[in-house]
């Protein structure tokens, strides 16, 4: 007996899950493309204008001090003409007489008679300039002096330019990086989002069109093909489901015959096993069939608005007299009845055949779950989704050809809704996978209802 139970309102929850690699299963950083392309961008031009800064700043002060020695030359041999023209010889102009601080390196071209110039560096300050040159009596005669300050505030001001400079490339290169990032990411994104939809099973989206623009570059390749791929996908699809509806619909009037002339068939247990696999057999066709219409696309839903929990009650009295509906709120919502009470009908029959006793169904707003005590799905199902003529484990075999799932998967999308499985989890302790298997239908959103849109459902008993 079919009987409404009211029951308390579950909390929503939207649980959060960490960011995974789905083939490793570890955690795994994402990082944009735009992003990507700015750091390269910005690292590139950092270490240019760190280099460039290194090539100029040492360009300019070689440049300066091979200035300073010449001037430094000329003072020195002017003082040298002055001293041996001049009598009492004396050194003029800061000019020394064989200066014990000369440096090695000018004493070593003095020995041998040429005169030249050094720089002499020291770890705090600016470096001396030393010019040298021999004179006829034997003796040296020098000059020294520190690197100008004007000079030194030239370079100063020259390396805070270098940095300047080098910083506005930086950012600069940054902010190209966005740019041209943020163009081929939007590319890539509405690349990905066409994608999505042509595997939700929308054929006649292309990618080229999606991603738009006026720039070719590689994103066009991808999407070329990406379309292609698609239009030989489709075409294989399509190829198959003609055969499969060709074959089923030739299977359809021998199998009528078949079925008739069982019914001739005088009483007796033989004829009843002729007749049940007769009938079964017929079964087999029609699901074939309408698994070939839903794979073709060409399937229109006639909506109709309908109460939804009312709706749902009086279907599952009659499919499953012995289920179990609680009615958490109603909502009113257009669908088409037809496909949802097919729906229903292979929901209730899958967990009559493979859970146990104790199918429960629950209505909350546009929400419908169906649960049964038994197993559970298989992994596979759960992984993968439905699949035809896949049956489950082991201790499923024998018992139906696997298209009622796939036959509810496919009404569900005629109507825009989503039908999602899961596993609950064990009660009381019991060992995992005795927790049962819940099948959720999720009516489309559009659908006017008085609850607004529809809740996430998190099931007391459901994993956490």
């Amino acid at each position: 007996m079919t009987r409404i139970e009211p029951v308390a309102r579950s909390r929503y929850r939207f649980p959060r899950k960490p960011l995974r690699d789905r083939d490793t299963g570890r955690i795994a950083l994402r990082t944009g493309v735009r992003w990507k392309i700015s750091l390269a961008i910005a690292a590139v031009g950092a270490l240019i204008a760190f280099a460039l800064s290194l090539v100029v700043h040492n360009a300019a002060r070689v440049s300066m001090l091979d200035n300073a020695r010449e001037v430094q030359m000329e003072r020195l041999q002017f003082a040298q003409r002055m001293y041996e023209s001049v009598k009492p010889r004396e050194p003029r102009f800061g000019t020394k007489v064989n200066d014990p601080a000369l440096p090695a390196q000018l004493h070593a071209l003095m020995r041998d008679k040429r005169r030249g110039t050094y720089v002499q560096e020291h770890s705090s300050g600016a470096p001396e300039v030393w010019a040298a040159v021999p004179l006829a009596n034997g003796d040296v005669l020098s000059l020294h002096t520190r690197f100008a300050d004007r000079s030194t505030t030239i370079m100063k001001d020259l390396d805070q330019a270098l940095i300047v400079g080098s910083v506005s490339v930086v950012f600069g290169g940054c902010a190209l990086g966005v740019l041209i990032g943020g163009q081929l990411s939007r590319r890539l994104r509405k690349a990905a989002a066409a994608a999505g939809r042509v595997a939700q099973g929308n054929t006649e989206v292309r990618v080229r069109e999606a991603i738009g623009g006026v720039v070719r570059d590689e994103t066009d390749e991808l999407a070329r093909a990406v379309d292609a791929l698609t239009d030989a996908l489709g075409e294989r699809i399509e190829a198959e489901r003609r055969v499969t509806a060709d074959i089923a619909h030739e299977l359809r009037t021998p199998v009528t015959g078949l079925l008739t002339a069982a019914e001739l068939l005088p009483p007796g247990r033989p004829s009843e096993l002729v007749r049940d696999r007769a009938q079964a057999m017929r079964t087999l066709v029609e699901d074939v069939l309408e698994v070939a219409r839903l794979d073709g696309a060409s399937e229109r839903a006639e909506l109709q608005e309908i109460q939804l929990g009312e709706f749902v009650e009086r279907r599952v009295r009659v499919l499953d007299p012995d289920a179990v509906v609680r009615i958490v709120h109603d909502s009113w919502v257009n669908t088409d009845p037809r496909r949802l009470e097919r729906i229903l009908g292979n929901l209730l029959a899958n967990a009559a055949k493979h859970g146990r006793p104790g199918v429960e169904v629950t209505v909350e707003g546009r929400v419908v779950r169906v649960r049964d005590h038994g197993p559970g799905f298989p992994e596979a199902l759960l992984r993968e989704g439905p699949s035809r003529f896949r049956t489950g484990t082991s201790d499923r075999a024998g018992q139906g050809h696997g298209l009622g799932l796939t036959i509810a998967a496919g009404q569900a999308r005629v109507l825009g809704a989503r039908l999602t499985f899961r596993n609950a989890a064990p009660e009381g302790g019991t060992p995992l996978g005795n927790g049962g298997a819940v099948a959720v239908l999720w009516l489309p959103d559009h659908a006017p209802t008085t609850t607004g849109t529809f809740p996430v459902l998190l099931l007391p008993d459901a994993p956490r």
